[in-house]
């Protein structure tokens, strides 16, 4: 996966900008980007294209230019807290959630609204305007599609899976486990080693958050595209575990000395 400049950004904002008033400094942001190898033309290009998109906006702090996530950018990196960090497995036994939806063809911008959400919550597609994911998400899905506004255009259903075909097989046409088997094993790949160097030598703040920052921006879209799946429907020997661990070890290892650099780069 190739890292975009605007997605370390937001990694950033997530990290950092939160615990500071969700404000970050222009010279701070450049710094921190040019530790991550990116230099100052990129970054005014890549905030350039999120202020277009509403994800950032202009604002001063004490007479300094910076800027802040939206609210509707903060709401999402907030939401996606515990997906990312602390994302619960489901099993068998949690059932199914079904989401059905039908929009008026006076109202379809919010069709592609749900769609997005849905896709953002993990959802798979069991037929049109069927979407499937486990069960322990209905709070999580309830509590996005009424902040959105897209409740009254929605059923939700709790279900079980009792007939006819394999639920393996059905799992596997719901979403695309290649995909996703191909993406985490790509992660592990690439970090693995990371892991190893930095168990035996220990790490500096500077190279934590070299290390840490795109490590996190490649992670954290998998657990929207893996809902955390039963592993008993998965391919015996799923790259996701093997995946979940490391990045757990990263983000243990990695998380505390690299907030250590940021913060002697936001506060000098």
């Amino acid at each position: 996966m190739e890292i975009q400049p605007r997605q370390l950004i937001v990694t950033l904002f997530g990290l950092y900008a939160r615990a500071e008033s969700n404000w970050l400094s222009v010279a701070s942001l450049v710094k921190l980007m040019a530790d991550l190898d990116v230099d100052g033309p990129a970054v005014r290009s890549s905030i350039s294209r999120l202020k277009r998109r509403d994800v950032l906006l202009s604002s001063r702090f004490e007479g300094a230019a910076g800027y802040s996530l939206s609210q509707r950018s903060l709401d999402v990196v907030n939401e996606g807290d515990t997906r990312i960090f602390d994302r619960r497995r489901a099993t068998v036994d949690d059932g199914w959630l079904l989401v059905v939806f039908s929009v008026p063809e006076s109202e379809r911008e919010k069709r592609h609204s749900l769609r997005s959400a849905l896709t953002t919550l993990g959802f798979g597609t069991a037929a049109p305007g069927v979407w499937v994911a486990p069960g322990n998400l209905e709070r999580e899905t309830r509590a996005m599609l009424d902040k959105r506004g897209l409740s009254s255009f929605v059923d939700i259903f709790a279900s079980q899976h009792v007939a006819f075909e394999d639920l393996r097989s059905k799992v596997r046409s719901w979403w695309n486990l290649d995909e996703l088997s191909e993406l985490y094993g790509d992660f592990v790949r690439r970090y693995r080693s990371v892991a190893t160097s930095f168990a035996s030598e220990g790490v500096s703040p500077a190279v934590a958050f070299e290390q840490y920052v795109p490590m996190l921006t490649e992670w954290r879209r998998l657990p929207y595209l893996d809902p955390g799946l039963p592993l008993t429907l998965l391919p015996q020997g799923w790259t996701g575990v093997t995946a979940e661990e490391l990045f757990a070890e990263l983000n243990r290892r990695l998380g505390g000395p690299a907030r250590e650099h940021a913060l002697s780069i936001i506060h000098p």
